[in-house]
């Protein structure tokens, strides 16, 4: 289905058609094998958090198989560690579906930045690639979308690299829900959880809105443990979102008086 998209012809500004790129021309795995290499640096990273996920899965007191598939299912860390620590901890499903869907909020901003990368192509490949998107198949997508000379090279830039990052986070879940019960509980592997978290969160520190947002999110966070069915999650983020969304006022009195002294 992948290679579809490159060899359906595609009219010209005369109304007419191109002719199809073969699949087995070089230069369309060459471009996959682009998109993979590029992917690379990334999954130095994304191994070591997927096999702590799946060590956290098969302890956790839930099915091996149900923290498995939170992997192809979820495929973002981040949701699946809260949705597997939620139902470990006895929460409702609901609450751990609505956390896990919250924290890939951010998943509806990624698709915006690519859907004019993807306009035009068939309905398949738009759900397709939009499964597979996530943080680090963003940027290697985005990446290659700029540089390549046809969109249909840049389709296959982003399937390569989504594609090696979905089979290495699927075989670090295994590698450490296979040897999950081996290892020994000293070695504490969870603790690379939130360092992993930690790392993700300070470089996105930019600016007062999003400071503001993640200092309101641990507060809450930290503070809302004694909240029922374990809603102190959602309230966190919620609360969060709302403090980075909406505006102090600060900003625009700051300006109006830098305003006036310019006068």
């Amino acid at each position: 289905m992948v290679a579809s998209i490159l060899i359906a012809p595609t009219e010209d500004r005369r109304g007419g058609t191109t002719a199809p790129d073969p699949v087995h021309r070089p230069d369309g795995r060459h471009h996959m094998m682009a998109g993979a290499r590029a992917m690379a640096p990334w999954l130095l990273g994304v191994a070591p958090f997927g096999l702590v996920i799946g060590v956290s899965a098969v302890r956790a007191d839930i099915p091996t198989l149900a923290g498995w598939l939170t992997g192809p299912l979820i495929f973002g860390g981040s949701a699946q560690v809260a949705t597997i620590q939620l139902l470990d901890s006895g929460a409702a499903p609901a609450v751990a579906i609505v956390a896990g869907l919250a924290v890939n909020l951010r998943l509806v901003l990624y698709s915006a930045t690519m859907a004019r990368h993807w306009q035009g192509t068939p309905r398949w490949w738009q759900a397709l690639a939009a499964a597979l998107l996530i943080d680090p198949s963003l940027a290697v997508g985005a990446d290659g979308y700029r540089r390549a000379a046809t969109p249909r090279h840049g389709h296959l830039h982003y399937m390569g690299g989504a594609v090696a990052l979905l089979a290495t986070w699927l075989a670090a879940i295994t590698v450490g829900a296979t040897l999950g019960t081996a290892l020994p509980d000293a070695l504490q592997l969870e603790l690379v959880i939130p360092l992993f978290l930690v790392g993700e969160i300070v470089p996105r520190l930019t600016d007062r809105a999003t400071r503001r947002g993640v200092g309101v999110a641990v507060a809450l966070g930290a503070l809302g443990t004694w909240v029922p069915l374990h809603l102190g999650v959602l309230l966190a983020i919620g609360a969060g979102l709302v403090a980075a969304l909406v505006p102090t006022g600060t900003g625009a009195t700051a300006d109006v008086e830098v305003g006036e002294s310019d006068r």
